[in-house]
């Protein structure tokens, strides 16, 4: 019998919220099945954890909806020897999971309390292959570029320049793209020098901060929306 308590509230978050809704890959399913997602909440969240909806971690942020996680994850259609690039680590758990699907994750979070308590979290539960940086994510890391994936947990205005040039030839950007009032969740893919769009489904995320994306007067933070 397993020692983790919330085994079974992962196995039904995994069939309910994410398998029943279309998501089945194997190797996407196990890695939500594996990754402790009560661990990247507040303590005072942790009953709700495996709930269908998103929980606050501190600094204005959230930790996203399962299902939301597992689609824009699967929208990178990751194979394990990719190197990912993350903007907007937050709690970490997203990057767990694409720490379980890639060769190596890059993340980066604007909020340094953030980034130092998810770089903890990620190293205690052996996560070797994630490297957590802090700083203004809409630069990129062009250490680490060219990148197979780019994933952003935030709403753009338009997908930054840098996210673009980091991108390798056949790699995709999945980026929620949009203001306040709600965004498209967009997949961009490199095919040379071409850049592709493709709109998958209205989200609603908190915005995307920095030199490449929204500037502190241009969003309304007050609006009172619903984030994934």
């Amino acid at each position: 019998m397993s020692s983790d308590p919330f085994t079974t509230l992962r196995e039904k978050m995994v069939s309910e919220q994410i398998a029943r809704r279309g998501l089945r890959s194997p190797r996407l399913l196990q890695a939500f099945l594996h990754v402790p997602r009560h661990c990247f909440v507040p303590p005072e969240c942790q009953k709700n954890a495996y709930d269908d909806g998103p929980l606050p971690i501190g600094q204005g942020q959230t930790i996203s909806q399962p299902y939301i996680v597992a689609l824009m994850t699967s929208l990178l259609a990751l194979e394990g020897d990719e190197t990912v690039l993350e903007i907007g680590t937050g709690s970490g758990y997203q990057a767990a999971v694409l720490g379980d699907l890639a060769k190596n994750v890059h993340t980066i979070e604007r909020h340094a309390p953030l980034a130092e308590r998810a770089g903890q979290m990620l190293d205690k539960l052996g996560y070797t292959n994630i490297f957590v940086h802090s700083g203004d994510g809409t630069q990129g890391w062009p250490q680490a570029s060219p990148y197979q994936g780019i994933l952003v947990t935030a709403a753009a205005p338009s997908p930054p320049q840098p996210l673009l040039d980091q991108l390798a030839d056949g790699g995709k950007l999945v980026i929620p793209v949009g203001d306040h009032y709600g965004q498209d969740l967009q997949v961009w893919e490199r095919h040379g020098t071409h850049i592709e769009p493709e709109s998958i489904i209205p989200v609603m995320f908190v915005p995307l901060r920095g030199e490449f994306g929204w500037k502190d007067e241009e969003w309304n933070e007050s609006s009172g929306y619903f984030f994934f």
